[in-house]
């Protein structure tokens, strides 16, 4: 196991918990949670084998399992392809997979910065209005 960094922590499929679970930097978990996943600024992937039933609280999201609660999060969520969530997600950027099952409602706001992006452009300069204008 030299080859995982320390700052990553990992909860495999035989790990049952009833409770909340606070997590900083990478976390993986793959096992059952009644309960609440929650970070300020950490990665939270739900394993392919992990069913959370409960609140998920993180600054990105990778569901790859089962979800049945709801999501917020800072940045992004990723509903990988044989996913499930029920329940609603609020987050700055969405990506679904093809093949993705996804029960509620999604609030999805781009953070400031992305949204300066989308902005109306600015209007043109006066010497650009001058010389659309009629002959003089």
């Amino acid at each position: 196991m030299a080859d995982i960094p320390p700052t990553k922590n990992n909860l495999s499929k035989d790990v049952e918990i009833k409770g909340s679970i606070k997590f900083v930097n990478e976390f993986v978990f793959d096992g059952n949670l009644e309960g609440e996943i929650s970070s300020v600024d950490g990665i939270l992937t739900v394993g392919e084998n992990a069913d959370v039933r409960g609140e998920v609280k993180s600054k990105t999201v990778i569901v790859k399992g089962k979800v049945h609660g709801n999501i917020t999060v800072q940045e992004r969520c990723e509903l990988h392809s044989r996913s499930q969530l029920i329940g609603d997600l609020k987050a700055a950027r969405l990506v679904i997979e093809e093949g993705a099952t996804f029960v509620g409602k999604s609030e999805v706001t781009p953070s400031k910065n992305l949204a300066k992006d989308f902005s109306v452009p600015a209007p043109p300069h006066k010497e650009e209005l001058q010389k659309v204008g009629a002959p003089r």
